[in-house]
């Protein structure tokens, strides 16, 4: 139950040497870097999922109702980033306000969250090639493009099963080298993709829109099956927690805080207006979709778009927006890997994981040894595990460091009300209850199995933590323990 003072992480917050993060970003770039992983997988096949399987054309309520959950998050996580501006999003907030151990499990589960995110839009990412390739005559083995849990039905009948979901391994081991060069190379990157994927959102929805067949807004909430979660009022709640997946980009941004110039100022900036820009797209976005194609034509389809553009007199778009979602895609793999590593990074500068993690490349100074690791990791997942199963997995994982997040302010706002905050979540306690309320509502509206998924991870992790972590905390053997800050106390301008 060890916490980590406020003062100790504005110390390592204004550290400088060769075994540093470099700082390089700003308020454009932390608000591109939202964007890129917020407008991905979730949006171009996620969504198709949650219309067939869950909410119908609803399923826009559906995006609402996450918006509405992840906004509370998000001051929350506002508020700490320009209070912490340390790697390590919610895993240092946790070390801050609840202890070692919470901070191990929420920093364990967001290995996993970002683990199975970028694996699912790997998965995503090679569907889309298949269609894209498709248009030319390229067909690609079945066998070597589905999971081993999945199968195909040839144009004979015949049935097989998949061997290895190999475009999609090949795509996170491409993206990994790219990170190894440093972030400013990869910022830049992402930067250009977004301005792409934004593009195709916006003239999807500007062509499509003329396009809509009101008669697939009828029933706009289907009647439910019986079950819960299968279409009506249930059904929207469970497409809520299958598609909140799409909402962790600014999440990952509270990951970069240590690579940000002025990060008080700019990370609620990049936190909060991606947020914003992604919800107001997303919302019209699935409008459009389910107004294009009845909600049932996408039922186990990992590329929707396709499905919906097939609907329209611009058919001859679809190879040049399905190449544009691809070359969108790698900056949410991008993404995802970047913020993973800085996780990795936090945790074993702390001594909970082994120092192999924390060491940076002479030349980029990037956790180039922590991005081979989690490339074999992540590659296994995206080209064994089938999209669905992954898709729920990043769910819950983000819905638990979320409520871990509000819960932490309120907890600041009671023991040290008096230290200086750049920004504050307005409403206290308002708006972090219903962050909690909102995430959780979430978190039981998901399957059971993923619920089984999330405990057997986090069993592994606590294994992990009291067989090596807790004999190898920094804090513990420094007796750096958690001491109250002074009302006089100042933030610390690590820009000077």
């Amino acid at each position: 139950m060890l916490k980590k003072s406020l003062s100790l992480l504005q110390k390592e917050a204004s550290e400088t040497g060769t075994n540093t993060l470099s700082r390089k970003l700003n308020a454009f770039n932390l608000i591109a870097i939202g964007i890129g992983v917020i407008i991905g997988a979730g949006l171009f096949s996620l969504t198709g999922i949650a219309a067939a399987n869950n909410a119908g054309p609803a399923v826009t309520l559906s995006f609402l109702l996450a918006a509405v959950g992840c906004t509370f998050s998000a001051l929350c996580y506002a508020e700490f980033a320009s209070l912490v501006p340390v790697s390590g999003s919610a895993y240092t907030y946790s070390y801050a306000t609840f202890g070692e151990l919470f901070a191990w499990i929420i920093g364990w589960d967001l290995i996993l969250e970002y683990s199975v995110g970028a694996a699912t839009v790997a998965i995503s990412w090679s569907q889309y090639l298949l269609r894209f390739l498709g248009n030319y005559g390229i067909h690609l083995p079945p066998q070597l493009v589905l999971s081993p849990f999945e199968k195909a039905t040839l144009a004979d009948g015949s049935v097989i099963h998949g061997f290895v979901n190999f475009p999609a391994i090949l795509i996170v081991v491409g993206i990994t080298l790219v990170i190894i060069r440093g972030v400013q190379t990869s910022a830049l990157f992402n930067a250009i993709i977004v301005v792409l994927k934004v593009s195709i959102v916006l003239i999807f929805i500007g062509l499509g829109w003329q396009y809509i067949d009101p008669a697939n807004y009828h029933p706009y909430i289907p009647q439910n099956t019986g079950a819960f979660g299968e279409f009506g009022i249930s059904g929207i709640f469970r497409g809520a927690g299958v598609i909140f997946f799409v909402f962790i980009g600014f999440d990952i941004v509270a990951t970069m805080a240590q690579e940000t110039k002025n990060p008080q100022r700019n990370m609620p900036i990049g936190i909060i207006g991606s947020l914003v820009i992604c919800t107001i797209l997303f919302v019209l976005f699935g409008y459009v979709m389910t107004g294009l194609a009845n909600y049932t034509e996408f039922k186990d389809s990992a590329a929707p778009v396709a499905i919906a553009i097939e609907k329209t007199p611009y058919a001859w778009l679809s190879p040049a927006i399905i190449l544009a979602i691809l070359i969108g895609y790698v900056s949410v793999i991008l993404v995802d890997l970047m913020g993973q590593s800085r996780v990795f990074f936090t945790m074993s500068r702390d001594g909970l994981l082994p120092k192999v993690f924390s060491v940076l490349h002479s030349k980029f100074r990037t956790p180039y040894k922590s991005n081979i690791l989690l490339c074999v990791f992540i590659s296994l997942f995206a080209g064994l595990v089938p999209i669905r199963v992954v898709g729920e997995m990043t769910s819950i994982g983000t819905l638990l460091a979320f409520v871990m997040v509000c819960l932490g302010v309120l907890v600041l706002r009671k023991t040290q009300p008096d230290i200086p905050r750049a920004f504050k979540t307005p409403f206290v306690p308002l708006v972090p209850i219903l962050g909690i309320v909102t995430c959780l509502v979430l978190m039981f509206s998901l399957p059971l199995d993923t619920w089984i998924r999330l405990i057997a991870w986090l069993a592994i992790g606590l294994v992990i933590y009291f067989s090596y972590g807790k004999k190898n905390s920094v804090l513990r053997k420094s007796g750096e323990l958690d001491k109250p800050q002074k009302s006089t106390a100042k933030i610390i301008d690590i820009t000077q």
